[in-house]
């Protein structure tokens, strides 16, 4: 058998342990090593275990929450085959098309191997990795169950890509729908409306209300166009610029809530979110006050992001977690009592799980009614706009072509 040396850390002190050792391959000595507590991090051949080392220190960036699903699932599937720590982070970085998150792996591998703990690798990257993603690998680190941490994380991330898939394809038809509709009405206003006019100057004829209204916008669009898109520009600038702000983004994120349908649709997709989050927090064992600070700052909503941390810290003076919720008025009363058995039964992650399921369920049923509402809305809007206008244009020549045949 060959001669192998190892790196690994212990699970029980957290302590780097080195040595050599005699084993068929590196699977079966990665596995003797889990049996005895040791994370493996690094095995090779004792000839070949030198120089496997990189430096490369580059800034990271944000990685799409599809890239990172893939990770980590491919991730989970390499631990649980035995494969060490640093290979594993190796094999994965050399299969990543994208520079970015190719440098994040190779400099979270290089700092694994120098001793640093994964959890403290990927910390370094918050534009990659959150403090979510973070905590649950640090609580798989300390239990020795990384492998089912990760799988955990896998099937949260695919359930959180699916629902936002779900919201973007639903909005893009609408969307396109909007932009061009907005597109043809100014090019109408500005390039076809100005012809209508001059023919309509040479007929000598009071022209009816409706027509002058709309040549007066014409006229207004095409004097100040440049002005309007500028102003536009600088109002969304503005928008913007005021949603960053804590007092900003919780009066728009307030808004938002309150828009009948749409409002209740982000309000469901907040709390499936929420559930799924916390849930995957506490079965992984994440403390719940480090769970709800977690789900806090992932909530996306600056009023659930409040309610919560209200929540936490009526928690942490020894309150239970349903009271705090049910008073916040956030969160529906099913969403409470759910939480009040789970607490009761000692299975608060399960039923969070199922509460998941529920809304995200609720969430797909949401999105889908409101793209049926949306398709007769825009197709009723689009008709009174443009036929408007079109009316408008040709009521002077019917009114000419009643004359004349008076």
């Amino acid at each position: 058998m060959p001669n192998y040396q190892f790196k690994g850390r212990n699970y029980q002190n957290g302590e780097m342990v080195t040595g050599v050792r005699f084993a068929q391959n590196e699977q079966s000595l990665a596995a003797a090593l889990r049996n005895e507590q040791i994370m493996p991090i690094v095995i090779g051949e004792q000839s070949a275990a030198k120089g496997m080392g990189m430096d490369i220190n580059l800034p990271s960036a944000g990685v799409s929450a599809k890239d990172l699903s893939l990770f980590t699932r491919q991730f989970s599937v390499m631990l649980d085959a035995g494969l060490p720590l640093v290979q594993c982070l190796a094999i994965l970085a050399d299969q990543q098309e994208k520079k970015v998150f190719k440098n994040t792996l190779q400099q979270t591998r290089t700092d694994v191997e120098a001793g640093a703990t994964l959890a403290d690798a990927m910390r370094k990257h918050p534009k990659v990795f959150d403090d979510l993603f973070v905590s649950m690998i640090a609580a798989g680190e300390a239990g020795g169950i990384l492998d089912v941490i990760l799988q955990r994380l896998s099937v949260f991330l695919e359930k959180i890509v699916k629902l936002k898939r779900g919201i973007v394809s639903a909005s893009v038809y609408p969307a396109i729908v909007i932009l061009v509709a907005i597109v043809i009405v100014f090019v109408i206003m500005i390039f076809v409306i100005p012809v209508f006019a001059t023919l309509f100057e040479g007929l000598n004829a009071p022209l009816p209300l409706p027509t002058r209204v709309i040549m007066g916008i014409s006229d207004f669009l095409s004097q100040f166009i440049i002005w309007i898109l500028l102003a536009l520009g600088l109002g969304i600038f503005g928008m913007r610029s005021y949603y960053k702000t804590d007092s900003g983004r919780l009066a728009i994120d307030r808004l938002v809530l309150a828009i009948p349908i749409v409002g209740g649709v982000i309000r469901k997709v907040s709390i499936a979110r929420f559930a799924r989050t916390l849930a995957t927090l506490l079965s992984s064992g994440i403390p719940i006050l480090d769970g709800l600070q977690i789900t806090a700052d992932t909530a996306g909503n600056r009023v659930i992001m409040n309610g919560l941390t209200q929540i936490r810290k009526d928690v942490e003076e020894g309150k239970t977690l349903a009271d705090p919720m049910r008073k916040t008025k956030v969160f529906p009363s099913m969403v409470t009592q759910i939480v009040g058995v789970g607490e009761q039964t000692g299975e608060l992650d399960q039923m969070l799980t199922k509460l998941a399921d529920y809304y995200e369920d609720e969430s797909d049923a949401a999105v889908a009614n409101l793209l049926t509402l949306l398709e007769p809305v825009m197709i009723v809007f689009l008709g009174v706009v443009i036929g408007g206008i079109v009316v408008s244009m040709y009521l002077p020549i019917f009114t000419l072509i009643g004359n004349m045949s008076r």
